[in-house]
């Protein structure tokens, strides 16, 4: 061999050594971060601060007087820009659409408050402190069968959501029809800042502390071992519970399955060569083309900037504002359900809600006064102190599920979530629904859920 051609070996083999460590160092699991399972979130000096640890039974009711200033601010005169010619929500909400979204809001549905007010809270509400914060959750008790096995599920939901998402859902599982041999003892919370759950106080409650907080919640209401299911933020909440916490998952089930390590995106990128190896022909559109998909995340993540930066800006902005409040919502439920609906001028939003469940949802955002304190969820995901958990490299060995959604806006696939999910028993696509799943198609999803959960019980027989 000439002097050249061993020098050029030599490089080769560097280049290569360091590639394999490279590769090594972006791919190996991370240890389980200690946390602090008491960390005080309420006001002041947690020295001055004795939990209440009962479980108090709320029920909604908001005075004639609240009800009234939102319809008279809901009757001002809309100074609204006209939506460009030939528009629908491209640039956003289409402000023709939402002039009748308010008239409705206003003139048929706050009419009718005491009506929705009562189906609110058709499921038993509940509060009890943990952690310095007054938390709020729905809790369904299972009917007692003996002939079949009763298991605690944690739901949890994320933004621009709320606990009304799974109302559908909640009934299916606590009362399971058909052959079922298990039924469900329901827990929702509202997410700490969300609806009617205490903000914090103080800096540093991102998504891996508030896990802390949930599962401090089951314990309290005496559950050891539970099911999780989380979309949105509930996907990553659920996700570092049963990362930090196997011991207390049966089972781990998420209707928003994403991994972004550096490793997840090559691999996105080198499946792109020949897709239908790892996805089915008929949902290579959820993943491919990479380039479209990384342009459809540009266009749709300007809020995710703004509210991961200055939450209380934008937040101070929405605040006491109903139809601002409307409108930013109402858009993230029409192009987070189907990127199409971008193009209809009513945004496509009542293809799979009502209007009546769209407002639900923004009352329990403007009644609660929890735009600001919501938003703030996303700076905190990004801190210092949270990067530093690395719990996207934290590997979760419990039985996981994922389900994914024909129109959501981001999933990822088996070969690239298998790096965390060491035990992923359970992988569907699905022909319909969204982002909000349980909100958009409760069947569908119930019956995912289920099927998971058949799973991982035939696991342990």
């Amino acid at each position: 061999m000439d002097f050249t051609a061993r020098v050029l070996f030599v490089l080769i083999s560097l280049l290569t050594a360091v590639l394999i460590k490279q590769y090594y160092d972006l791919s190996k699991p991370y240890p389980v971060p200690k946390m602090d399972l008491d960390e005080y979130w309420g006001p002041g000096d947690k020295a001055q601060y004795k939990e209440d640890k009962e479980l108090v039974v709320n029920k909604l009711y908001y005075d004639e007087e609240i009800i009234d200033d939102l319809r008279q601010r809901l009757n001002r005169t809309l100074n609204l820009h006209e939506p460009l010619e030939g528009v629908g929500f491209e640039y956003g909400v289409n402000t023709d659409y939402l002039a009748k979204f308010v008239k409705y809001w206003r003139d048929d549905y706050l009419a009718r408050w005491r009506e929705r007010e009562i189906y609110l809270w058709r499921f038993p509400h509940f509060t009890t402190h943990i952690q310095g914060l007054r938390m709020h959750y729905l809790h369904t008790k299972a009917r007692s069968d003996e002939k079949r096995q009763v298991f605690p599920v944690l739901l949890l939901h994320g933004w621009p959501g709320s606990v009304r998402e799974f109302y559908d859902v909640i009934p299916k599982l606590a009362d399971p029809e058909g052959n079922s041999n298990y039924v469900f003892e329901v827990v929702v919370p509202s997410l700490p800042g969300y609806g009617w759950s205490q903000a914090s106080s103080k800096a540093g409650l991102g998504p891996t502390e508030i896990a802390v907080v949930m599962r401090n919640l089951m314990l309290r209401l005496g559950y050891k071992k539970f099911f999780v299911q989380g979309g949105d933020w509930g996907a990553l909440i659920g996700s570092n519970i049963a990362a930090l916490f196997p011991e207390n998952v049966i089972g781990f089930h998420s209707n928003m399955c994403v991994l972004l390590t550096p490793i997840a995106v090559a691999k996105g990128l080198i499946a792109q060569v020949y897709p239908s190896y790892f996805i089915e022909k008929e949902f290579e559109h959820l993943f491919f083309p990479y380039t479209d998909k990384l342009l459809t995340l540009v266009e749709e993540s300007g809020y995710f900037h703004i509210q991961a930066t200055k939450p209380d800006t934008i937040g101070t902005a929405l605040t006491e504002n109903p139809v601002g409040l409307a409108g930013y919502l109402l858009e993230k439920f029409s192009t987070w359900t189907n990127p199409d609906y971008r193009k209809l001028k009513d945004g496509g939003v009542e293809m799979d809600f009502t209007l009546d469940q769209l407002l639900d949802n923004i009352m329990i955002y403007y009644l609660t006064n929890s735009i600001t304190t919501s938003q703030r969820l996303y700076a905190e995901a990004y801190t210092k102190r949270t990067r530093s958990y690395k719990m996207d490299r934290v590997q979760v060995h419990v039985p996981t599920g994922c389900a994914r959604f024909k129109d959501d806006l981001l999933v990822s696939f088996d070969w690239q979530l298998k790096d965390k999910y060491t035990n992923l028993i359970h992988s569907t696509y699905h022909k319909k629904g969204g982002h909000f799943a349980a909100f958009e198609v409760p069947d569908e999803f119930f019956k995912d859920f289920m099927q998971f959960v058949d799973k991982v019980i035939a696991l342990e027989k």
